[in-house]
């Protein structure tokens, strides 16, 4: 410091301090060092006395005013011509208790597991979801049931309803499973959860038929991202009526749409249609577009600067928000225990027709 002191006048303070290796801030006489007692806060003379606190604590702790909150204390005493002391100081006195936190019983933080599932065969998981349709009456809705094959994207069963509840549904998955004869402990239905999903009749039913459930996280709604995107689809194709007149010209429309989504190339599956890899295709289909591309290759090789190409084919693995390039398997998900497991299924079914599908 004496040599910062006696530095010549024509060399800067930076460049001393930066010679020396000592911060700028060494220059300066040390703030911290006041005298302490100046930053002791003195009390103010506007504050309430020891006996009107005393006195305003006694009153909101009085039966007439315990279940009030401070601004409601206020208000009554200031309609009756009193006034203790404003609403932020009632706060301040409460606070000061440890009395200023709510009072009523409160729900505790729910935490919901992150579904991390994955597919390497159709049947393994299924996805579904309950989308509206509107008709040509205003505010009135048909109710389009879906159930989708994660690894295949196949409507396994569909179903169009006027309304949406768990009757229904357990009727469409009696139907859906036993249609495609699913062995017990070999599916995983993952769903959001909507009214009809979380039933317990609905829950009952899956467990009795050797089904586990899945459950999308609460306002998520990427959990259930490919029956989503599904809805999409059918609500964007060119021929969709956008309103239906009733039930049976919904269902007429879906007869006729659901087998050409079936043989439509899906951009999701590498332009393979969802009937090639329900059906055990791919391989045939690889050939025809590997032999394709070689022989395009051969005639016109310049437009493959990066050399010949390679067919594409569909992803072996189809994962629901997979963890680190490891997600949970059906088979993991599938082994543990099933507590609420009953052995005999519910007998209700629903009025309307389901369709499935069946390769």
């Amino acid at each position: 410091m004496k040599a910062l002191a006696q530095r010549p006048d024509f060399v800067p303070r930076t460049q001393a301090c930066a010679a020396l290796g000592v911060p700028r801030s060494r220059l300066y006489p040390d703030r911290r060092k006041r005298d302490r007692k100046a930053c002791i806060r003195q009390p103010q003379s506007r504050q309430l006395s020891p006996v009107e606190r005393a006195e305003a604590l006694t009153l909101m702790h009085s039966e007439r005013f315990c279940d009030q909150a401070p601004r409601q204390i206020y208000g009554n005493l200031l309609s009756e011509g009193t006034v203790v002391a404003s609403v932020s100081t009632l706060y301040r006195l409460l606070r000061g208790a440890g009395e200023a936190q709510e009072r009523r019983r409160q729900r505790p933080p729910q935490r919901h597991a992150v579904p991390r599932l994955e597919a390497t065969a159709p049947n393994q998981v299924w996805t579904w979801d309950i989308t509206k349709l509107p008709t040509l009456v205003t505010g009135v809705f048909l109710c389009l049931y879906v159930i989708l094959d994660l690894y295949s994207r196949f409507v396994v069963g569909w179903m169009v309803s006027r309304k949406e509840n768990a009757g229904l549904a357990r009727h469409l998955f009696k139907h859906t499973l036993a249609r495609h004869e699913i062995a017990p402990d070999t599916l995983i239905v993952h769903q959001d959860r909507g009214a009809p999903m979380t039933a317990h009749s609905f829950r009952e039913l899956l467990l009795s038929m050797g089904v586990d459930p899945s459950y999308s996280r609460p306002r998520v709604s990427n959990d259930n991202a490919f029956s989503e995107s599904h809805f999409k689809t059918i609500k964007y194709a060119p021929d969709y009526p956008g309103r239906f007149s009733d039930a049976d010209h919904a269902r007429e429309w879906f007869k006729a749409f659901i087998p050409s989504y079936h043989l439509r190339p899906h951009e999701g599956l590498a332009l393979y249609t969802p009937a090639d890899v329900r059906d055990g295709r791919i391989d045939a289909v690889w050939q025809v577009r590997q032999a394709a591309l070689d022989r395009h290759y051969s005639e016109h090789p310049e437009r493959y600067p990066k050399g010949p190409p390679v067919a594409k084919k569909p992803p072996a693995v189809v994962t629901i928000n997979p963890l680190d390039g490891h997600p949970t398997t059906a088979a993991d998900m599938l082994k543990r225990p099933s507590a609420f497991r009953s052995q005999t299924a519910p007998t209700e079914t629903g009025p309307p027709e389901v369709f499935t599908q069946k390769s």
